[in-house]
């Protein structure tokens, strides 16, 4: 159906429709303006995407395995964490022996299962004496670590037989050999210690103790 035609009466009347006309043009062709720049950026947008995609490659699928034999260095570092635990082993002041000791001729300690040939044996200088600690002069606690690193350091190094010089307790109050005592404890308590017999009057008797020590581990 077509629209009634327009009336015009005067000149103002057609200025006023030219002018009309004049806008919704100018309105009509801003629309198509910015509907074709929002379609020109979308474009650009996608083809930016597909260019950068054309380098993406997908990702590989990897499939962990597990070795079925552990690498050489790491049973070294679990072998030596196994050794540091033995060492770190607490030993204790007030821990008893005297049941433990051999008392009846020569004071002596051997280890459960150790034969009683070995402690005859030790007695007599069976093992060459490989090195010595002197303990004079060292407060409890000084001598209680010293034995400590002595026997790490002996161990490590594969030495079997050592001699710990404690003193006969002549200079302590009351003469009681202290120290002595303690050292046979900490000796019965550190696990590297197999058997220890009191020295003869030559390598220093009541004063010193012969100590034989387990073979050290070879680390694989």
């Amino acid at each position: 159906m077509k629209s009634p035609p327009i009336k015009i009466f005067n000149l103002i009347d057609l200025k006023i429709i030219k002018s009309e006309i004049i806008r919704n043009a100018t309105e009509v062709a801003q629309d198509a303006a910015i509907k074709a720049e929002k379609l020109e950026l979308m474009n650009l947008d996608k083809n930016l995407f597909i260019n950068a995609a054309r380098s993406v490659k997908p990702l590989q699928k990897q499939v962990a395995r597990i070795p079925k034999v552990l690498p050489k260095k790491i049973k070294t570092i679990q072998h030596k964490c196994d050794e540091k635990i033995v060492f770190q082993d607490p030993v204790s002041d007030d821990f008893d022996v005297s049941s433990l000791l051999d008392t009846d001729d020569i004071l002596g300690f051997r280890r459960p299962g150790i034969d009683i040939d070995v402690t005859k044996k030790l007695r007599v200088g069976n093992w060459a004496i490989q090195r010595q600690l002197d303990l004079h002069g060292l407060r409890t606690d000084q001598a209680r670590e010293t034995v400590s690193d002595f026997i790490r350091d002996s161990y490590r190094q594969g030495i079997r037989c050592i001699r710990i010089i404690h003193g006969k307790g002549l200079g302590s109050p009351g003469k009681t050999p202290i120290l002595k005592t303690k050292v046979h404890s900490w000796l019965v308590q550190t696990k590297e210690v197999l058997a220890f017999v009191q020295a003869k009057p030559a390598d220093g008797g009541a004063g010193a103790l012969i100590v034989l020590l387990m073979t050290a581990r070879s680390v694989n």
